[in-house]
Parts: structure tokens; C-alpha cells; sequence
């Protein structure tokens, strides 16, 4: 039995936003590191640096999931620059206490070490996603 090929940092982040698309919180955080760095952008409804599996799901997936309707990152492109991985896409919901909706360009910069995913920032136009919520 040949033993399996070690998935490469660029495949652990389109495996990372497949389990997004499908809304499979378990696959999204196969890959997460125990002491993960994530930093959603300032002026962000999950505004913060937020370390650990649990804090990302309590402070950023869940919090998004009960203010947003049909919250959503569409891919565009995945750039892979070894240890580091940049996804461009869009995010798009409606805020569930204003009905209004939103579409924002975003930037996803992934660190990644030893088959783990360390570090997570986002990059996005705040403005967009707060008018939505006024």
C-alpha cells in the first residue's frame, strides 16, 4: 500500500473553501491549526484577531450566520505563494436586522505551516458591509 501524497498548502485552501461553498463547518476547520491566528478586518462585524478553532467559530462563523441571510464568499481566484495562499472573491448576504443586502470584494491572506493553517487575514471594503447595517 503506497502511502498517501501529503496534500500541498494551495490544496488545503481550495479544500478549505469547497467545505465553504457546501457549508460544512467541520471541513472548513479540518485544517486549523489549535492555536490559528484569525483577524478579520477592522470596522468588520467580527472585527478582531480571534486564536483557536472555537473562538473562530463562536466570534466569526457564528456570529456571521445569525445576522446574515444567505451569507456567502464566492472564490474568484486562489494565488499560491508556497507558505502563504491569497484568495480574491466576493462576499454577499442580507443583514438580517435591516433586510438590506451587501456585495464586497475581499481578500483572504492564508499562512500555512506543516499542513496547518496558522494565520488568517481578511481584507475588505467594511463601508459596504456597514451600510448594509444601518
Amino acid at each position: 500500500m503506497t502511502p498517501a501524497t501529503p496534500r500541498s498548502n494551495h490544496q488545503i485552501i481550495q479544500d478549505h473553501y469547497a467545505a465553504s461553498a457546501r457549508q460544512d463547518l467541520a471541513g472548513m476547520l479540518a485544517d486549523v491549526a489549535e492555536d490559528v491566528r484569525w483577524t478579520e478586518a477592522a470596522g468588520f462585524p467580527c472585527a478582531g484577531t480571534h486564536v483557536g478553532p472555537q473562538q473562530v467559530i463562536e466570534k466569526v462563523f457564528q456570529v456571521l450566520g445569525s445576522q446574515w441571510q444567505d451569507y456567502r464568499f464566492e472564490l474568484e481566484a486562489l494565488f499560491d505563494a508556497g507558505a502563504v495562499q491569497v484568495g480574491i472573491g466576493r462576499y454577499s448576504g442580507i443583514y438580517r436586522q435591516t433586510g438590506k443586502a451587501m456585495q464586497a470584494r475581499v481578500a483572504h491572506v492564508w499562512q500555512l505551516e506543516g499542513g496547518r493553517i496558522r494565520a488568517f487575514e481578511q481584507f475588505t471594503d467594511t463601508l459596504l458591509v456597514a451600510q448594509a447595517m444601518r
